[in-house]
């Protein structure tokens, strides 16, 4: 069962861990959780020992995907990542990017999905600078929050 945690109490915890741990870090919206968010984190979590997951905030998401977005709140987001097997640490960021996270994290593994080419990742030269890998995971399921949205709209709102 994972753990939604603030930076300052996530760094107390992963500080013990280290070196003997390799520590992963991924982030985004995880809006309405599907099977391709499920598939995403179990194979980012078997690239180390402890996965944690940025979760943009309610306000972070809104600035990227628009007034509409999120479906769900923060907070709900979170239970439901923390419910989640594959997740250790859920940690909610406010800004744009992660690249704070990952400045204090610094991660062994930055993982992002197959659908981001390396120069768009946030954090991949720094993660690279100290000796970390940059992982994309190719993507298994042919399906987004966005799909999802717009699906129920076209059945439920001709």
């Amino acid at each position: 069962m994972g753990v939604l945690i603030d930076l300052d109490n996530l760094l107390d915890r992963l500080r013990p861990l280290r070196p003997k741990n390799k520590v992963v870090f991924t982030n985004g919206c995880f809006d309405i959780i599907h099977a391709g968010h499920v598939d995403y984190l179990e194979k980012a979590k078997r690239l180390g020992d402890v996965l944690v997951v940025g979760l943009n905030s309610d306000s972070s998401v809104r600035r990227i995907k628009g007034d509409k977005r999120p479906i769900i709140p923060e907070k709900m987001r979170a239970k439901v990542l923390c419910g989640l097997e594959p997740v250790d640490y859920v940690v909610i960021f406010d800004e744009d990017t992660p690249i704070r996270l990952i400045e204090a994290i610094r991660p062994d593994v930055l993982v992002k999905g197959g659908d981001w080419t390396p120069d768009r990742i946030i954090g991949r030269e720094l993660v690279e600078s100290y000796g970390g890998r940059v992982v994309t995971i190719p993507v298994e399921f042919d399906i987004s929050t966005t799909k999802i949205v717009e699906k129920i709209v076209k059945l439920y709102c001709p």
